[in-house]
């Protein structure tokens, strides 16, 4: 515990954090948040991950970053490299806390910081990569890839309820280190009272004025149900004249999908201009606030922050009945539940909605309601920051101890 150097185990100001992700989109999405947070508490952070963009952007702003390349494949050469340059970082900076996320990134930082002596590590699983559609003896791997990093941690947060009763069911951790956060977002950020005027973003994507818009936001990869999504377009506009598509997201570097532009380019030949791909956007609430419904037919997720954005904004949303999603959407309330790689089951389930403005706006309204209720970014971070902190200084007085015995 020699890291820890501060004058009181009652105070933690000056604490030495590591914030550990894959690559730096993960980084500027979800965690600046939490990051901003931990420096006001006088906590010093600095974060790891490989650059796909954006590390000048967030230098810039003030966040100092550490770039080390982490692979998104199964080469373990490349993981062995990476494990090597983040023991010898670690061991240079001495940090208190590291605080891991994503897989791959998760399993070598945890394993680096054993070696290097890093006296509490944290693990926030983002929805754990084994699910119940995964082949058994693939699911079997990554469940005990998760146990294995589970040795080496000191606290695990999950975003949903359900990784935390499979983490207890699977023996990943004990229940004393495990518990759920949640996910949520800038509740003033996404408050639909501040985009009250469609007509101007419609008018720039050239979407008519009165056109029906159904959206989805993701990475364009295909376990986002992007080709699920694609088919009921087609479907839909066969039906429907006066709807349009709105696309948002990319591929990042480390994604490969490639096989997924070859739906969109037949699904361009039937769809036309009613298919409006935007790639990544920074204006998230604005281009929400155009959509009449929220779609995202995922075929796994964590605790989908997106759909807590849709709801935030007061729309209805259509998703996929799998872990996270279901926690968030209440099928028939704020929106509709679908089995996964079921194109027609999502059509079906649009197909209520449009042209039916009432429901629209009363599944649009208990969603921004539930949203505001349990997705609140600033609660999220809060019970993170206590649960932090306490654990933190009750595993540092318990080393105390037994180093005076």
């Amino acid at each position: 515990m020699e890291c820890f150097n501060v004058s009181s185990l009652e105070k933690t100001v000056g604490l030495k954090i590591c914030q550990l992700c894959a690559v730096d989109f993960t980084l500027k999405h979800f965690l600046t948040p939490l990051i901003d947070q931990m420096q006001k508490k006088g906590w010093n952070v600095t974060s790891v991950c490989s650059d796909s963009g954006f590390v000048k952007e967030m230098h810039d702003k003030g966040y100092n970053i550490e770039v080390i390349n982490i692979s998104r494949s199964f080469n373990i050469f490349k993981h062995l490299k990476t494990f090597f340059e983040l023991l010898k970082f670690f061991r240079k900076e001495k940090f208190d806390i590291l605080h891991v996320h994503t897989p791959v990134a998760g399993l070598i930082g945890r394993i680096a910081a054993k070696f290097s002596g890093i006296p509490f590590v944290i693990y926030t699983a983002h929805g754990f990569y084994f699910h119940d559609e995964m082949p058994v003896w693939k699911k079997y791997f990554f469940l005990k890839l998760e146990k294995v990093g589970g040795y080496f941690t000191d606290l695990l947060f999950t975003q949903s309820k359900e990784d935390e009763i499979s983490a207890i069911k699977n023996k990943i951790i004990t229940s004393k280190k495990l518990f759920t956060i949640g996910n949520g977002v800038n509740v003033e950020k996404f408050n639909p009272e501040k985009y009250k005027n469609k007509s101007i973003i419609k008018k720039e994507l050239n979407i008519p004025e009165k056109s029906f818009v159904i959206g989805i936001i993701g990475r364009i990869v295909k376990e986002k149900g992007y080709i699920e999504f694609l088919e009921m377009a087609i479907k839909l506009k066969n039906k429907y004249k006066n709807i349009y598509f709105l696309v948002i997201g990319e591929r990042i570097k480390s994604d490969h999908n490639e096989e997924i532009e070859f739906y969109f380019q037949k699904a361009k030949k039937n769809l036309g201009v009613s298919l409006i791909r935007l790639g990544y956007r920074e204006d998230i609430p604005k281009l929400i606030n155009i959509m009449d419904i929220f779609c995202l037919p995922s075929y796994r997720e964590g605790m989908p922050r997106v759909i807590i954005e849709a709801m935030m904004m007061g729309k209805p949303v259509v998703a996929t009945n799998i872990r996270g999603s279901r926690e968030e959407v209440i099928d028939g309330i704020t929106g509709f539940l679908v089995p996964t790689k079921d194109s027609l089951s999502l059509y079906n389930a649009i197909k209520k909605l449009i042209l039916n403005e009432k429901y629209i706006l009363e599944l649009g309204k208990q969603g921004r309601v539930r949203a505001r209720m349990f997705f609140s970014e600033t609660r999220v971070i809060t019970k993170q920051l206590n649960l932090i902190e306490r654990n933190f200084l009750l595993k540092i007085k318990s080393s105390l101890k037994n180093k005076k015995k």
